[in-house]
Parts: structure tokens; sequence; C-alpha cells
């Protein structure tokens, strides 16, 4: 009776701070991911004008920076559940803006190069899954709002730097452009990040180094484990690709490029509803038909528009829908692991979980391209991505719930 009375004094304590971190992370999120990644793609034109340097490989540059997110996202999940996201996110907010400035500085392709994948490592210390994991860890079981609302404001990332990163492009070069959104990250995320991420971290007074991996050695090691990651990283690959190469391969179909915009930004609208309503979608699953479900429908929609010809407004529904999914799931990789395992060494399972799935979004912009041209067609290359979904369903469905490893509560809630 003591205990639950003092556990809860020290809950009504820290929720000003929690709330001051899910603002500062609402805030923090649109910057890093407008100026880390939104940025590049409306520079592109811009970059490849004044240095002359292939699209192509200007466009691997990045894919590399994404892949190297992918990969430095399992050291930096383990730093998450040991020290939690202060020090982490600002560390990775600084870096970012050397990365940026790295990049704006680039003599050649190479210096360019690596200026990405640095930028990579940054952008597994400042984006999503730190957020996420910080998020899931001071809240618990309470979790699924706070990620739900700051998902939709990272959602806004685009909508507000790609204007402005355009409107820059306007009235200076893109080095200028990229020097000034180093300075805005660095005078806006790093405080935040600093001073606002000050709530207790659960857990990391009872733990020595070196024991988090040993704690979730046999989740990582397991069979739903392994089904799950694939699982994510079919879905992503897919739902991506067709998101990325929704323009062209309308244009394909003999729409205008006008409508192929609108239905794409129909696909937009269609991921913040997604988020939205996933809340309610998970109060009418579980865990494991959750996932089921979300990819099935996706695999549907894809398939849709591969078969179905027109007229354009079943179209543009069906990439809304799709769009809806895809916004979906942002939130079920968030939320996989901790409604399997609990949210105890949730930062370094999910990094394990989420990393073919990040090599898989590293790969998406080029991989619906190539499947069109291997197989002369965009609703061919639609139909195999809508297969690859189905069958990420199907893994999916021999993945159960989960285990839970010592000191993780099946519930979510992180245990003691």
């Amino acid at each position: 009776m003591i205990f639950s009375i003092e556990k809860h004094r020290e809950g009504s304590r820290a929720a000003p701070a929690l709330r001051r971190a899910l603002a500062a992370l609402s805030v923090t999120e649109i910057v890093s991911w407008g100026t880390l990644y939104y940025a590049f793609p409306v520079s592109l034109p811009s970059i490849t004008g004044d240095t002359g340097w292939p699209t192509t490989a200007t466009m691997c540059a990045f894919s590399l920076g994404l892949i190297a997110s992918a990969v430095a996202g399992i050291p930096v999940g383990r730093l998450l559940d040991r020290y939690g996201p202060r020090w982490v996110m600002s560390a990775g907010s600084v870096l970012g803006c050397i990365a940026l400035v790295a990049v704006a500085t680039a003599p050649g392709l190479p210096w360019f190069t690596a200026a990405w994948a640095l930028a990579g490592v940054a952008q597994a210390m400042a984006l999503y899954p730190p957020a996420f994991a910080a998020l899931t860890r001071w809240y618990g079981p309470r979790r699924l709002r706070p990620l739900t609302l700051l998902s939709l404001a990272g959602g806004l990332a685009s909508v507000v730097f790609a204007p402005i990163t355009a409107l820059l492009l306007a009235h200076l070069d893109w080095r200028t452009t990229f020097l000034l959104l180093a300075a805005v990250l660095l005078v806006t995320a790093t405080p935040l990040h600093l001073f606002c991420l000050r709530a207790p971290w659960p857990g990391a007074k009872e733990r020595r180094p070196g024991t988090a991996f040993a704690d979730v050695r046999p989740v990582i090691l397991s069979r739903e484990f392994a089904l799950l990651a694939a699982a994510l990283a079919l879905a992503a690959l897919s739902l991506y690709a067709t998101t990325l190469n929704l323009v062209p391969f309308l244009v394909e179909r003999g729409f205008s490029t006008g409508i192929a915009a609108g239905a794409l930004a129909l696909c937009g609208t269609g991921q913040i509803l997604g988020r939205l309503g996933y809340p309610a979608l998970t109060r009418r699953t579980t865990t494991q038909h959750r996932m089921i479900v979300l990819l099935s429908a996706g695999a549907v929609a894809i398939g849709f528009l591969a078969i179905v010809p027109g007229p354009a407004p079943l179209l543009c529904a069906a990439a809304m829908a799709a769009g809806a999914v895809r916004g979906m799931f942002t939130l079920l990789q968030a939320t996989a692991v901790s409604d399997r395992w609990g949210v105890r060494s949730y930062a370094t399972l999910n990094a394990f979980a989420t990393a073919p799935a990040g090599t898989a979004l590293a790969v998406a912009p080029a991989a619906g391209a190539l499947l069109a041209a291997g197989l002369s067609s965009y609703p061919g290359a639609f139909l195999v991505l809508a297969a690859l979904v189905a069958a990420g369903a199907a893994l999916a469905a021999m993945s159960p719930a989960g285990m839970s490893p010592a000191g993780m509560s099946p519930t979510g809630d992180g245990g003691p």
C-alpha cells in the first residue's frame, strides 16, 4: 500500500517532465527530419546542376546514409537503454550539424558520400527510433497516445521543411542552404534535447554495463523475433517503394502529372488519417492480429493499384488507402517490440528488429524503379510489391506474441 502511494507520487512529480519531453520531441523531430532527410530530395536538382555529379551517384550517397542509420541503430539502442535519450539525442543533433556542414563543404563526390554516411549515424541518434524509445520507456502502458502525437508531429516535417528548403534554394546556392539548415538543427534541437529530456530514466540505476544485451539475447535469437524482423522488412520495402514510385506508375497508366501528384498528396493525407486511426485498431485487435490485418490491407491496396486501370478517382482512393497503411505502419514499427516483449530493453530490441527494415527503406526508392524496368511495367512491379507485403503478413501469422526476457513484463509496463 505504501509502495503504491509512493509510486503514484513519483508519477505525479514526473508528469510535468514527461509533458515537456513530449513537447520538445515533437519540435525536434520536425527539425531533425526536415534537415537530415527531407532537405535532400528538394535540393537534389540544385546539387547535381551545380556540381555535375550524376544523379544516381548523388542519390546513392544519400541511400548510404540511410543504411548507415540502420546499422548504427543497434549500438545507439544499447546506449539508449543504458543512459537514456538526453545525451544520446543531444549528441545526435550536434553530429547532425557537423554532417550537414560536411555535406555543404564537400569538394567532391567521395567527401559528399562520407558526409551522408556521417549524417546517417546522426539520424540513428535523433530521428524516430530514439524518440520512440524514450516515450515508450517513460510512458510504459500509456505509451500509445504520446507515440501517436509524436508521429503526427513528425509527419509535418516535409510540410514545413520542403517549402523552406525550396525558398532558400530560390535565393541561395545549395551549399549555403545546407549551412543554414545545419545552424537551425544546432540551435533548436540540441538545446531542446539537452534541457527538456531530463525525466528520470526507468531502470538506469539497476543496470550494470553489459547486462542489457545479456537480458535480451534469448529474444533476439528466437524464431519469433526473426519472423517479426523479416515481416517488418518486407512491409517497409513494399510500402515505401509503392508510395515513392506512385507518380511514375500513374503516368505510365496514362494519367497526367498533375493527377499523379494529387494522388501522392492524398497518399500523404492517408498517412495522417492512418496514424489517427491506429489507436482504434489497437483496441479491436490483438498484437499479432493487428500486424496481420495491417499488412494484408497493404497488400490489397497495392494489388488494387496494380490490377485496376482506372478511373482516376478510384486509383486516388486506393493510393489514399495505401498511405493510411503506411501511416499506421510507422506506429506498428514503434510498438511491435514493446507489445510483444515489454518496454525494458526496448531500444536495444527495437534496433535489432527494425535494422532490416531500415536497410529496406534505403533501397526502396530504387527497388520499385528496378522492378518496373525488369518487368517492363509499373503495374507488374506493384504486383510483386503486393506479394511481398502479403508474404510479410504470412510471416507475422507465424510470429506469436513473444516471450518475456528476464526482468521484462509481458504486459508491456517494463516491470520494476
